[in-house]
């Protein structure tokens, strides 16, 4: 029988990371930050942040009650009508400025990320590279915010159609890439004239109150930008739903807390973008170029450490080339340096939280006891810290609740197929529609295969999709909406239609 728990091989290198951690979460801000200013909570409370990699604290940070909501609330509706009424030109200066600041300090933001998010600090890096963008990129979007003018059909009156800031926006945001969400949401809302309240994960508090300090150092009015921290999202998010003066929600997170806050929502009328939970499939049909192939593997899967909601679930590979795909993609997984975040060479950190872990575990025992086969990895690791090992199973079965949940691990589970319409069939078998990949030499194939599966974004002999300048988003339960590209500043703007005439 699978031994399911074994010695953690990462467990050594702790210590050597611990005073890095200390220096780095030393320099954090830990307060609320509400109309420009670094607060405590009204009730004086505050939460722990731990170090996925030990489990340990690393900082403690303000806990926001229902009364700092509205306190966040009140400031970003003092600051709505002066930064409406300012220029797109100088909204795009500050943002560019806070493109230059973050990038500036870049090599802390990465660390802090790593530390509070347990994530190899390359991974980190590339993140605080992504997340900058959205600055750059807005920066550049916020002065082309172009209406319409023309003669109606009748010649009566002319039509004139401009584009408003929704108002007062509320940002939340998940733990797993907790700048990059950040500035995905917080950029386009500015450049569109509306301020904002951000509610970051309780997990990763840390990177969003940096994203403040940045935006009060380049330039931003108080209230435009408010960062509030708790650990009771449910009630204080419920409270600025209800408020009247709010008119906008961008969540990204599980399907299942989404559906809760559309309902929510619904009680204002508060128009909502979601980007919710993925099931994503990995296409490789046997024309495929096998180098590129895995390449785009370990990209889509492991990109994170595979918590991403971009991350490859489930793979679909013809059955001329399984053996060969199986054995590499599990050559490459084994290879993997596991270890703290800020260790040298790590590739793979910890996942998020214990509960996380547990999570993946159950599902790889599912899988295997349901007659899955370990290629590699498969057994928890015992000790300290949220670590399981890089994973690649074989013969999955259709009845494995992995191919059915989002994994959010580092577990890549292998099935084969024979034709194209048995794997449209298969990738397109769930709630969800997030991002796909095909992998083929075949663009003809690829692109018809692409435009078959149900999913908002497809890459094609590329792992990785996500770009500032790209719309981010999914069909079906995998949410509404897009971030990013021009799309994702018209999310924050009202369409005002005047008929004029003289």
């Amino acid at each position: 029988m699978m031994s399911y728990v074994k010695p953690n091989p990462v467990q050594k290198t702790y210590a050597e990371s611990q005073s890095d951690v200390a220096a780095v979460a030393g320099k954090a801000r830990t307060q609320l930050f509400i109309g420009g200013r670094w607060l405590h909570a009204k009730n004086a409370l505050a939460f722990d942040v731990v170090d996925p990699s030990t489990a340990q604290v690393i900082a403690t940070v303000a806990d926001g009650e229902v009364a700092d909501a509205i306190a966040a609330v009140d400031a970003a509706a003092a600051a709505a009508e002066p930064w409406k009424a300012t220029s797109p030109r100088c909204r795009s200066d500050m943002l560019m400025k806070c493109f230059h600041l973050m990038t500036e300090r870049s090599d802390w933001l990465a660390r802090l990320i790593s530390v509070e998010n347990g994530k190899a600090l390359a991974d980190a890096r590339s993140e605080v590279a992504y997340a900058a963008e959205f600055f750059r990129w807005y920066a550049e979007e916020a002065v082309r915010n172009r209406g319409e003018f023309g003669l109606a059909p009748s010649g009566a009156n002319q039509i004139i159609v401009n584009q408003e800031p929704i108002g007062i926006a509320v940002l939340v945001t998940p733990w797993n890439f907790p700048a990059a969400m950040a500035t995905r949401k917080i950029a386009p809302a500015l450049a569109a004239g509306c301020t904002c309240v951000l509610k970051p994960a309780a997990e990763t508090p840390l990177a969003a109150l940096a994203i403040g300090e940045i935006m009060a150092d380049a330039g931003a009015p108080g209230g435009v930008v408010n960062v509030l921290t708790t650990r009771t999202a449910g009630p204080v998010v419920s409270a600025l739903l209800h408020d009247k003066r709010v008119r906008k929600l961008s969540f990204t997170g599980s399907t299942g807390v989404g559906r809760i806050l559309l309902k929510e929502a619904a009680d204002q009328v508060v128009s909502c973008s979601m980007e919710l939970g993925g099931n994503a499939p990995f296409v490789v049909f046997d024309d495929a170029d096998l180098d590129v192939a895995v390449a785009g593997a370990m990209a889509a899967k492991m990109r994170n450490g595979g918590e991403a909601c971009t991350a490859a679930n489930r793979f679909y590979v013809q059955r001329g080339i399984l053996e060969d795909f199986t054995r590499r993609l599990g050559k490459e997984m084994a290879a993997l340096k596991v270890g703290p975040g800020l260790v040298p060479g790590t590739q793979l950190g910890p996942l998020i939280t214990k509960a996380a872990m547990s999570k993946v575990a159950s599902l790889v025992e599912d899988a295997v006891a349901k007659g899955a086969r370990v290629v590699t990895g498969g057994s928890r690791y015992d000790g300290d810290g949220f670590f399981y090992p890089p994973t690649v199973l074989a013969d999955v079965p259709a009845d494995a609740a992995l191919l059915n949940e989002e994994i959010f691990g580092p577990v890549a589970p292998i099935v084969a197929f024979d034709t194209e319409d048995e794997v449209v069939r298969m990738a397109n078998d769930t709630e969800y529609g997030l991002v796909s990949y095909v992998f083929s030499r075949d663009l003809k194939r690829a692109l018809a295969v692409a435009g078959r599966i149900e999913s908002g974004m497809v890459g094609i002999n590329r792992g990785v999709v996500s770009d500032a300048a790209a719309p981010f988003g999914g069909m079906k339960q995998s949410g509404l909406g897009r971030e990013g590209g021009h799309h994702g500043m018209l999310e924050y703007l009202e369409t005002k239609y005047i008929a004029t005439g003289w």
